[in-house]
């Protein structure tokens, strides 16, 4: 046998798109990890090695967020009707505490403790307790909010968590490599860290500088209610626990679950938000002042940029797809049509072959259950109203594909230049109203198989 067919196989294994083994981060995605940040006050993060994952022999793996100042907390959680024992503990905590007093989040990667029955749930309990038992005093109930995420219907290795959450709590810290190490902790499959900061006022307290910093990791399983989708935010803001779950509720449903990689809702998704009001001010008591109303502004910017990282890093994935849906009827059907587009397996391999196959939008469109939330007497789709476009994100004129129901003499050409792009954005109007709403996808790809064939392994 020759040597060039020996390595041939080898040669069709590499991955171009999927995590190094090393741990290196892609060249391409480089640019997504930032080199500095502006983090909140009183909060303190560490990443930490544990080896949940036979496979992971030196990566940090165990997540810990701590406040020096009792926080407000809210999470929003998947609706899979199989949640992890995570998620069934964490809600418990939220109930317990009625989201005020939280002093921390520790999350393990590598085994989502989902699908692991009365024992699963005693292991959740039992990372928090281990995290609690660090403050003096150990608070009661428990005032730590827990997440896994890694293989389902796997119990955790949970010695080898608990031995670690003492090193975890011993190793904290505020500065930016600490918070890319906790980032670098929640990852699975992700080829990159993700990790986001920025800073804001509000119009009660102009003078004073408000942090607000999250993470997320997921980069397969994504698909909302929530979608294995993990997300932790923190801000040193002043905002009661009844003001801040319904600016996240806003929020998430304007950002994580507005993005599909693989139609797939997790058992584990879980966004949290901590507020500790280190950075003092007037505290937000009302959803109708301009500070709650400035603060969803932010929350909702920064949760999509956040969220659209976690499309950038689609398993296999090589192109980030941006559906807008414009002029419908409703706000929900607008969100019920971008969503189907977005988890069309048929667009999202188009766009991979880079074909300007505006059928299968349209055909997603027309399939879509929407109608249910607007008058009965106005029509959500309406064919002669219908225009789909490809555009550009080079700032170019849009390419119509259809227009007013009518098809239109596509240049091919400049269709192939527009889909070779990384970013694109497939724009929809339904000419029924004046709402809209945007999903975030990338396409479908034979590395997204190859990824998910071998997961376990």
């Amino acid at each position: 046998m020759s040597l060039k067919r020996l390595h041939r196989p080898l040669a069709m294994q590499i991955r171009n798109y999927s995590a190094p083994v090393d741990g290196s981060i892609p060249p391409a995605k480089r640019k997504y990890v930032p080199n500095s940040g502006t983090y909140p006050q009183g909060f303190q993060v560490s990443g930490t090695y544990v080896g949940v994952k036979a496979s992971n022999t030196r990566f940090p793996d165990l997540a810990l967020i701590t406040s020096s100042n009792p926080c407000s907390g809210a999470a929003v959680f998947t609706k899979n009707k199989f949640q992890a024992a995570p998620v069934t503990i964490s809600r418990k905590t939220l109930q317990e505490r009625s989201g005020e007093g939280l002093h921390a989040i520790v999350i393990n990667a590598g085994c989502a403790n989902a699908v692991t029955g009365k024992g699963g749930l005693e292991d959740a309990i039992s990372m928090g307790s281990a995290v609690d038992a660090c403050f003096d005093p150990p608070p009661s109930p428990s005032s730590t909010l827990v997440m896994s995420t890694g293989v389902i219907g796997q119990r955790l290795p949970i010695a080898k968590i608990l031995a670690r959450i003492p090193t975890a709590y011993s190793t904290l810290s505020d500065t930016h490599s600490s918070w890319l190490a906790t980032a670098r902790a929640i990852c699975t499959t992700d080829t990159f860290p993700k990790l986001l900061s920025t800073t804001f006022s509000l119009p009660s307290s102009p003078s004073t500088t408000y942090s607000l910093a999250g993470m997320t990791k997921g980069a397969g399983m994504i698909h909302p209610n929530m979608a294995t989708l993990l997300g932790i935010m923190c801000t040193d803001a002043p905002i009661p626990a009844p003001i801040l779950q319904p600016l996240l509720t806003h929020a998430v449903d304007r950002s994580f679950n507005a993005i599909s990689i693989d139609g797939d809702m997790s058992t584990n998704d879980t966004v949290a938000l901590l507020a500790n009001g280190a950075a003092g001010g007037s505290p937000i008591t009302s959803l109708t002042s301009p500070d709650a109303q400035k603060m969803q502004e932010v929350l909702t910017t920064f949760t999509q940029s956040l969220a659209q990282l976690v499309v950038r890093d689609g398993e296999g994935a090589t192109k980030f797809v941006h559906v807008r849906v414009c002029n419908a009827a409703s706000f929900p059907d607008a969100k019920a049509i971008a969503s189907t587009i977005a988890q069309s397996n048929l667009v999202k391999t188009a766009l991979y072959g880079k074909d300007a196959n505006w059928g299968r939008i349209l055909c997603a469109v027309g399939y879509t259950d929407a109608g249910a939330i607007v008058p009965q007497d106005v029509a959500s789709i309406v064919p002669e109203r219908t225009n789909v476009s490809f555009v550009p994100v080079d700032g170019s004129a849009e390419l119509k594909l259809l227009v007013n129901g009518e098809p239109q003499a596509v240049d091919e050409e400049r269709a192939k230049v527009i889909l070779e792009a990384e970013d694109l954005e497939i724009r929809v109007d339904l000419g029924t109203g004046d709402e809209e709403a945007s999903y975030w996808t990338c396409d479908f790809s034979h590395e997204y198989v190859t990824i998910n064939a071998d997961y376990r392994t």
